[in-house]
């Protein structure tokens, strides 16, 4: 998300090495992009609690590595979505491989979300999920981060190397042939 008072990150990465200020705004924000990025690819596996522990992770390589970064003409936040594409590819195998335990039975009854509204919730992202795989994938990141991180057309465009223009045409494109996918589901329902 741009704000409109904070500098980019690509100043903040630049002054981050000398000053204690700068790093703690650009951990801050990189953060904030790493939680949701985290909990939207993580979610489908049952595993959104995990997004703060791959946002601290992206956060901590993130430090290790500014010392020695150049700028290679590749956008700051480029750099910044592979290493939490690779944090979250970590994440990814690390909860389809193991079992979550439960640690303690409940005594008292709980008020959380009742399993019919988990399973019909569960069912709408099912739902969604099956739409997003028909598109390419590239237009599944760019809604990816779009929507669910909230990322800006030029951060958007920043992180995967593209200019804003196509951004836009290709996010315009993914969410027609969205509607049109689910008003074809809806029709499937009626007949």
């Amino acid at each position: 998300m741009g704000r409109v008072d904070a500098p980019p990150l690509r100043e903040l990465a630049r002054c981050a090495v000398r000053d204690p200020d700068a790093r703690d705004l650009l951990l801050a924000r990189v953060r904030e992009m790493a939680v949701r990025y985290a909990r939207v690819r993580l979610g489908r596996f049952g595993a959104e609690d995990t997004a703060q522990d791959v946002a601290q992770e992206v956060c901590m390589a993130l430090v290790t590595a500014l010392p020695t970064y150049e700028e290679r003409g590749v956008p700051f936040e480029a750099f910044v979505y592979t290493i939490t594409a690779r944090k979250l590819a970590d994440a990814q195998r690390s909860a389809m491989r193991a079992p979550t335990p439960v640690a303690e039975v409940p005594d008292a009854t709980d008020d959380g979300p009742t399993p019919e509204s988990v399973a019909v919730l569960r069912d709408d992202v099912s739902t969604a999920l099956a739409l997003m795989q028909t598109l390419p994938a590239q237009q599944r990141e760019i809604l990816t981060l779009r929507v669910a991180v909230g990322m800006s057309t030029d951060e958007t465009a920043a992180a995967l190397g593209m200019t804003t223009g196509a951004v836009r045409v290709a996010q315009h494109r993914a969410l027609a042939k969205l509607r049109t996918l689910l008003a074809q589901a809806g029709a499937g329902d009626v007949a």
